[in-house]
């Protein structure tokens, strides 16, 4: 059992350690922190620290760096979140005012959270899948091509080139728009799809061809919707922080590459009672990711929660990069609740 004395060592090595890039010993622990006992005293706690395996010694340094077993128990137990500055607060204001839709919104978000923290910023999408759709829109391109438009409550926009296979007026577009409307505006994203699913196989045998085409294409983009989808920046940190990896970035750049693997590490990591989570290196091996961690925040959107973080390496500042995440979460829920309510 670690004493509380043995817990603000640990504290004093993470910050320290991230802080310097070089292993801590007692010395520098005593220049630095206030804890009025000797540097033996301090190497016993230390000695302690070991034992629980939460500090280790690189090579033959006499000095030592935080494990990921120590990372963890200084994030759960330890970590105080750093509040931002007036400058921070301003730069995601700035960044995030007036965006021109969903879209601009989360790239936006990240780009602001990985100035913050010089790490690779990830958002999920809101979940549009229990998403209603509000509205939509058809938009002559030529007499046989057609935009749709789709738009949902949480504010999701999706707009389809639609070719079809006879040509269609103003006349024949109105009463397609007025069909289509009146099957799947105000219902949920997968009702939509199913009953122009249903749509398809009672009328198999139609003449009403642009109906088909259009009804097709749109349980196509209704499935989009309901897509979990990720929104990245700042990859090009990891080239500037390999030295911070333990391992190869490769598994990292995969990750980012391909979505898949980050999309469910975001969506089974386990919050607190403030919306904050943090995945720490080897936590993460079942993912190919066992050489970085993960903090996010938490924000709300009209369809559910979803949630916003940075990826980085295991030396990281974790409480200045859960503080930027959770206060970008907050101006994200702020954001969405005023578009949702100005609908």
């Amino acid at each position: 059992m670690v004493s509380e004395r043995g817990l603000q060592v640990l504290r004093a090595i993470v910050q320290d350690y991230v802080e310097t890039h070089e292993p801590v010993g007692s010395r520098s622990i005593v220049d630095r922190h206030s804890f009025g006992v000797s540097a033996a005293t301090i190497r016993n706690d230390m000695a302690l620290l070991e034992d629980e395996e939460l500090i280790t010694a690189p090579h033959t340094s006499s000095g030592r760096v935080p494990t990921d077993k120590g990372y963890r128990v200084f994030v759960d137990h330890l970590a105080q979140l750093r509040p931002l500055t007036v400058a921070q607060r301003t730069a995601i204001e700035s960044f995030l005012t007036a965006p021109a839709d969903l879209d601009d919104l989360m790239v936006r978000t990240v780009r602001v959270l990985t100035q913050l923290t010089g790490q690779v910023a990830l958002a999920q999408y809101p979940s549009f899948a229990r998403a209603r759709l509000t509205h939509i829109e058809l938009v002559a391109l030529a007499p046989n091509r057609l935009l749709i438009v789709l738009v949902t409550d949480a504010g999701g926009v999706s707009q389809r080139m639609a070719p079809l296979p006879v040509d269609v007026d103003e006349t024949d577009m109105a009463l397609l728009r007025a069909r289509l409307s009146a099957l799947i505006t105000q219902r949920a994203v997968s009702d939509a799809a199913d009953r122009l699913q249903a749509l398809l196989a009672a009328d198999e045998h139609s003449d009403d061809l642009a109906l088909r085409a259009l009804a097709a294409i749109i349980i196509e983009e209704l499935g989009e919707f309901r897509q979990e989808r990720l929104v990245m920046a700042g990859a090009a940190t990891l080239a500037r922080r390999e030295q911070d990896f333990r391992g190869s970035i490769h598994p990292l750049l995969e990750a980012i590459e391909e979505q898949v693997t980050l999309l469910r590490l975001m969506s089974e990591m386990e919050a607190d009672s403030h919306g904050l989570a943090a995945s720490i290196g080897t936590e993460n091996a079942s993912f190919g990711l066992g050489e970085a961690s993960i903090v996010a925040s938490n924000y709300a959107a009209p369809s559910g929660m979803a949630r916003v973080g940075v990826m980085g390496p295991t030396r990281m500042d974790y409480p200045s990069n859960l503080a930027a995440a959770r206060a970008v979460a907050r101006y994200l829920s702020r954001m969405l609740d005023e578009d949702e309510a100005s609908r």
